[in-house]
């Protein structure tokens, strides 16, 4: 009995816990568009036959409670998109799930790991103030530690303030930006004039120069990096929107060989000697297995080597020997930058025709893989139908094949084609008797054999 009892209490329990966490995404309908203006709005639009959306499902109701009990302004909320299709539409909404905090007027995309610490540090980051100051050392350090990557504006009110702050409303959905006084940095950092944009990061700082480093967004898109990544197939989507292309040491983490170790040395050393001449066009990192690459190029790439993608038009470089010194590499790596070495791959009309076959292929082959026999009824039985279908068609003898050898006759000769027939058949008609009855009576030689 005490069991029974014990049960129930924790099935209420629960349920009541389950409740309550929902009760902290909203479900919003047709009203939102006139009710949203005056808080701070994230939202899942998602359709309910998605699989994805599904899966996320989740994970919103624990960003809505953690959102809930940190104090965040940020209200939680989710729209069945296909319902109300007008309204997504206006958000611009283009797939399921899509993710946007909405803040005034401006609607933000998230476009990182759908975790929940994820998402709900992009919340905390774009409901707040575009730009954060930091009006002590001890701030200045302690934000230090807390981001690989940190944007600072120091200096007084100016034109370049201005143009930070438009970058900073416009990229605030990739990273932090801050603002600080001179006698704010650390005594180790001296600048040569204010005002002025710095990034710190790999244990340096570099400063914005306009007339080199163009337009200040561009810069900090480029800068949002650390200089080398491990880099896997969300953090290869998100470097491609820096433009860059992306180099990158292909090794085995899970089991390390002394030339993949020498392989991730080289490419670290590169991207912190060579910045000056490589890092406006290059990204370093490394990348644990070929599975993910030999996917994307449609090949089969050795463990450990060097390959360098341009995300942008899918093409892909790669050594024609086995790199072993830092001279080797950067002589590759200029090679690409200078045109001369050979590219592969590409987004070309051939190779899209390829992606469609191998993407099919691969699917069919994860499919069998899972469940063989969900792979032999998805596949099998469809195949079966449209080989009978065929054979059916080839085999049946036409009935009309008369009237498809009539056709293209004129009135006059389809007449003169039909009395001949006729004529045929009364001569038929005529012979047939004859011959019946000369085949009817023996010869007489035959009489006398019988």
């Amino acid at each position: 009995m005490a069991k029974v009892r014990a049960s129930v209490i924790c099935g209420v329990l629960a349920a009541f816990l389950s409740s309550a966490v929902f009760a902290f995404v909203e479900d919003l309908d047709e009203t939102f568009k006139d009710t949203r203006a005056n808080d701070i709005w994230l939202v899942d639009f998602y359709a309910p036959w998605c699989g994805y959306c599904k899966k996320l499902e989740p994970v919103w109701y624990d960003v809505g409670a953690e959102l809930k009990r940190s104090g965040s302004p940020v209200r939680v909320g989710k729209m069945d998109a296909t319902a109300y299709s007008g309204m997504a539409s206006e958000f611009g909404v283009r797939g399921y799930p899509t993710i946007k905090l909405l803040k005034g007027d401006l609607a933000y995309s998230y476009k990182g790991p759908r975790t929940k610490d994820d998402i709900v540090e992009f919340a905390n980051r774009v409901a707040g103030p575009a730009v954060r100051a930091l009006p002590s050392k001890q701030m200045f350090e302690h934000m230090l530690k807390r981001h690989d990557v940190l944007f600072v504006y120091v200096g007084a009110e100016s034109p370049l303030k201005e143009k930070y702050n438009d970058a900073a409303s416009e990229l605030i959905v990739y990273t932090y930006f801050f603002s600080a006084s001179e006698e704010a940095l650390p005594e180790s950092v001296s600048l040569s004039e204010l005002p002025a944009v710095v990034v710190f990061k790999d244990g340096s700082h570099f400063t914005y120069d306009e007339y080199e480093d163009g337009s200040l967004s561009s810069w900090v898109n480029r800068e949002r990096f650390q200089g080398y990544l491990h880099i896997d197939g969300f953090t290869l989507y998100e470097l491609g929107e820096t433009g860059k292309l992306v180099a990158i040491a292909i090794i085995d983490e899970k089991d390390p060989t002394e030339q993949s170790g020498r392989l991730k040395t080289l490419m670290q050393q590169v991207a912190k000697e060579y910045r000056e001449q490589f890092n406006r066009d290059f990204q370093f990192g490394h990348m644990d297995g070929n599975d993910y690459i030999n996917g994307l190029i449609m090949g089969e790439v050795t463990v450990p080597s060097v390959i360098i993608l341009n995300t942008s038009n899918e093409q892909y470089f790669m050594p024609s020997e086995l790199i072993e010194s830092t001279d080797q590499l950067v002589q590759f790596i200029s090679s690409v930058l200078n045109g001369s070495a050979q590219a592969y791959g590409g987004d070309g009309f051939i190779q899209r025709i390829k992606r469609v076959a191998f993407d099919a292929r691969s699917t069919i082959m994860s499919v069998f893989r899972s469940s063989p026999l969900l792979g032999c009824f998805l596949f099998g039985l469809p195949l079966g139908v449209i080989s009978l279908m065929c054979y059916g068609i080839c085999t049946a003898e036409s009935d009309d094949g008369l009237d498809e050898k009539r056709e293209g006759l004129t009135d006059e000769e389809e007449e003169e084609d039909d009395e001949e027939e006729e004529q045929q058949r009364q001569a038929a008609e005529l012979e047939g008797p004859e011959e019946e009855e000369d085949a009817g009576e023996k010869d007489p030689e035959e009489k006398k054999t019988d």
